[in-house]
């Protein structure tokens, strides 16, 4: 799972990166007054799924098992998830480190 953490100065361009990141199909998870939470599920290049299956079929039954890897990789460890906060520190008072919204689209597109 990869975990990404956006800046926002107010609540204003919070819901900005929201309503952004929500037509890139990220789901919301959790909402507070300052910060939400969102993910975007991936399930895995369709190609590389539907080669896996004819190799599957034709081939030998690895490539099944290499095929449901694949999505399990895809949809558990590889999907990204933001988090889009106006707070700059942590509960401890060290810095966040925050990424970039390029860092965050290229991740939720990715095909590995």
């Amino acid at each position: 799972m990869k975990f990404y953490i956006l800046s926002a100065d107010n609540p204003k361009e919070m819901d900005k990166i929201f309503e952004e990141l929500a037509l890139k199909k990220f789901k919301s998870i959790q909402n507070d007054e300052d910060y939400i939470l969102m993910r975007k599920r991936r399930y895995g290049n369709i190609l590389i799924q539907v080669v896996c299956l004819i190799l599957a079929l034709q081939v030998s039954v690895i490539f099944l098992a290499i095929n449901v890897a694949y999505f399990t990789y895809s949809y558990l460890w590889a999907s990204p998830h933001v988090l889009i906060t106006t707070q700059k520190v942590d509960d401890e008072g060290n810095p966040l480190e925050f990424s970039q919204m390029d860092d965050v689209l290229n991740q939720a597109n990715a095909i590995l």
